[in-house]
């Protein structure tokens, strides 16, 4: 789809639509503050309380900045009661979540939550740029089951489903055996399916890098390029409903039918064009009717309010059109015309922040140096026979004799320096040595050095030992390979180096 230049530059407007890391730690912790509230010993639903789960593009790992400063994140939250639908009414079941949603607001400085269709709404007054929206629900696989097994519909993820209130159901006063569904967790579930492989490998060398277990990282630092494709179509969306957000195609249809089309690509601009070239074909009809069928649920359809209000099916495929056209024309623009295609389908501040981010070596992104789109696969095929691990690095003015120790990821050190790695490994030898240095920044990349290929290594003095100097602001990686009998035995981890 695009050169070099232009997969990069999608990167760079990716990072700039970013929720930054201090975002997601807050939402984090505004998530666990309900959470603790619900289960503090004077709450009156401790005792029904199941748990609560976030839901929605932080769950997704989907999340983009608003388009504005005055705009809000939402953070969507899920309530799991272990009340019975025979037991108590959906205004009921509302009503007592509602009751510690509003002590909630009233104890942290909270406006009055609202009291919207399905939900509780609550905004902070901390300058804190979130609403939070609380979902009452308990469970009901088996009611949804029934309901797919009437109509002989597929009851995949059905296991997660949930019976939620909503104020313009029929049944919303009355204690009644059915009520709305929805299935949050399921659909969180199929959506990590549809990326199984990157999802796996993302987290995967995060772990490997931080030394942790992959099991401890969370689904939004893996940044997939699905996960990528999403925040970009979402965007672009934005942009151009800003003036119209009511009749904007709606994240659920754009994220349903993006990971429907997307097919395991490794690279950002691959993904975007498989996705903007087929998600059209996972929209089906049915007697007239256009249909987004929700993964876990069959039965719902997530354009119903297509037919109600027009204006919605047309505007999804005015913006389909627009959005394949504008990516269309970036991929294959040169870097003068991009700059101005991106001011003239984004907005001067959008384009500021993509220009700003091309401009700022300093700026130290772990992502970007972890998940460098120009980082090469090792080309051999796993088999541990034992571990390597850079057990010291140390930095020195050049022609100097006095060494520095630095750890990975530490405060940036200068350019124009030398640097030294030491490996060791208890694989037994014989074994070959590579390593493998990748660069990120605006100076490597301007300097059309970029580089992220493995090169062979040797052994000095009985150490795996590199040499390297530090000619590139940015955020780099260093990772030891050990290689016996063509396989590869044992990999280090990446060591971040931040340069000034």
């Amino acid at each position: 789809m695009a050169t070099e230049t232009a997969r990069q530059y999608l990167e760079r407007v990716v990072d700039s639509i970013q929720v930054t890391d201090k975002k997601y730690e807050e939402a984090v912790s505004s998530y666990q503050s309900i959470c603790r509230w619900f289960e503090r010993d004077e709450s009156t639903i401790r005792f029904s309380h199941l748990e609560s789960f976030l839901q929605g593009s932080f769950r997704l790992g989907t999340a983009i900045r608003p388009t504005t400063e005055e705009d809000d994140y939402d953070l969507d939250i899920v309530v799991l009661l272990s009340h019975s639908k025979n037991d108590l009414s959906q205004a009921e079941l509302k009503r007592r979540v509602g009751v510690e949603v509003k002590s909630y607001s009233d104890a942290h400085g909270m406006t009055r939550p609202n009291d919207a269709r399905r939900c509780w709404t609550q905004n902070y007054a901390d300058g804190r740029q979130f609403h939070v929206d609380t979902l009452p629900s308990i469970r009901d696989a088996s009611g949804l089951r029934d309901k797919l097994e009437a109509r002989q519909m597929a009851q995949h993820f059905v296991d997660d489903a949930i019976a939620i209130t909503d104020k313009t159901d029929a049944n919303y006063h009355v204690v009644h055996a059915v009520w709305p569904n929805s299935n949050p967790r399921g659909y969180a579930n199929w959506f990590e399916s549809r990326m199984a492989g990157a999802l796996a490998a993302r987290k995967a060398a995060i772990a490997l890098a931080e030394q942790r277990s992959a099991d401890e990282i969370p689904t939004y630092r893996a940044q997939t390029p699905l996960q990528k494709s999403v925040q970009l179509l979402k965007f672009h969306r934005d942009i151009m409903f800003a003036d119209d957000p009511e009749d904007r195609p709606i994240s659920i249809i754009i994220t349903t039918l993006a990971a429907h089309a997307y097919r395991g690509e490794r690279n950002l601009d691959d993904a975007l064009l498989r996705i903007l070239s087929d998600m059209h074909n996972h929209i089906e009809v049915e007697h007239g009717i256009d249909w987004v069928r929700n993964p876990t649920n069959a039965i719902e359809n997530f354009a119903d309010k297509w037919i109600e209000y027009p204006k919605r099916r047309k505007n999804f495929y005015d913006w389909l059109d627009a959005v394949k056209s504008d990516f269309a024309q970036i991929a294959a623009a040169d870097d003068a015309e991009r700059e101005m295609l991106l001011t003239e389908v984004f907005g001067e501040e959008a384009a500021t922040r993509v220009t700003k981010r091309q401009n700022e070596p300093r700026t130290w992104n772990k992502r970007s140096s972890i998940f460098a789109v120009h980082r090469e696969n090792p080309p051999w095929s796993l088999h541990n026979l034992g571990k390597v691990k850079i057990k010291k690095a140390t930095w020195s003015p050049q022609k100097s004799i006095r060494t520095r120790p630095f750890s990975s990821d530490s405060t940036p050190i200068p350019k124009n320096v030398d640097l030294r790695f030491y490996a060791s490994t208890d694989v037994p030898k014989p074994f070959e040595v590579y390593w493998q240095i990748v660069n990120t920044g605006a100076d490597a990349v301007n300097a059309n050095c970029l580089r992220g290929t493995f090169e062979v290594g040797a052994i000095h003095s009985g150490n795996l030992m590199r040499k390297e100097t530090t000619a590139y602001s940015g955020s780099h990686t260093v990772e030891c390979f050990v290689v016996k009998d063509r396989y590869l035995a044992a990999r280090s981890g990446q060591f971040i180096v931040n340069v000034e």
